[in-house]
């Protein structure tokens, strides 16, 4: 069975799915919210992973970074987004990095010559679970905020919120 709940943000009205006590989904209602085939939705109960993800957002949006290994996760993708899911776990809460640095670290993984950002970009928008997989903190080579699904205002307020270094950017290791 498929569960759903629902958090109220300082950035909006979240909608959060869950299966088998895995988080799938978690999308901003202005966005497209029926990214999975839903057969059967529960929305009275309860999954604990729906408890923590809300407890994780109360944490994340009272200026707190909270761990996202306590949430099990289980996004949909293709084996590249994944992967380029799994990197933006890797950059600490209050960081950014760019681009054109998550392409360069997804093509040493993958052992190619080289990634486009906007490959990354394409995996970015298709994140299922953002905040929690921060893809809000991946910037353009010059600064610029840029290529947010659930909108730039939001990944302002959710970059604000983390009292992020837009100076120091993050590189991988």
């Amino acid at each position: 069975m498929v569960y759903v709940a629902f958090y109220q943000s300082p950035v909006g009205k979240i909608k959060l799915v869950s299966k088998d006590n895995k988080l799938l989904e978690m999308k901003f209602l202005n966005q497209d919210t029926n990214l999975l085939p839903i057969k059967e939705i529960c929305e009275k109960c309860d999954e604990v992973v729906l408890r923590q993800t809300r407890e994780w957002l109360d944490e994340y949006f009272s200026g707190k970074s909270p761990k996202s290994k306590e949430i099990s996760l289980n996004p949909s993708g293709s084996k590249f987004a994944k992967v380029v899911w799994e990197l933006l776990l890797k950059i600490p809460y209050g960081r950014v990095c760019t681009y054109g640095e998550l392409a360069k670290e997804v093509a040493r993984i993958t052992h190619k010559n080289k990634m486009s950002a906007q490959a990354i970009g394409g995996a970015l928008k298709r994140n299922p679970i953002p905040i929690i997989i921060p893809c809000h903190r991946v910037i353009g080579a010059n600064g610029k905020l840029t290529g947010y699904a659930g909108g730039i205002k939001r990944k302002i307020a959710l970059l604000e919120c983390e009292k992020a270094d837009m100076v120091n950017l993050y590189h991988f290791e």
